[in-house]
C-alpha cells in the first residue's frame, strides 16, 4: 500500500458536479408571468403591469447572460 493510498484511504472525496437547478432569472420571469395573469385576471390592472414589466426585464437580462455565456 502507497503512501498516498494509506491518507487517502479514510477520506470521502466529495464530487465537484453541479446540481441541476433552473436559471434563477428565468424561474423569477416565469413567476412574475404566472402573477402577472393572475393579476390582470383579477382586476388589479397596476400589479398586473409591474409584473409583466419586472417579467419582460427579467427575460432580457436572461437571454443576455446567456448569450455572453455561450460566446465565452
Amino acid at each position: 500500500m502507497t503512501a498516498l493510498t494509506a491518507l487517502t484511504a479514510g477520506v470521502t472525496v466529495a464530487s465537484t458536479a453541479l446540481p441541476l437547478q433552473s436559471g434563477g432569472l428565468l424561474t423569477l420571469a416565469i413567476a412574475f408571468l404566472v402573477l402577472a395573469v393572475l393579476a390582470g385576471l383579477a382586476g388589479f390592472r397596476g400589479v398586473a403591469g409591474l409584473s409583466m414589466s419586472a417579467a419582460r426585464i427579467l427575460v432580457v437580462v436572461f437571454l443576455v447572460l446567456a448569450i455572453i455565456t455561450f460566446i465565452l
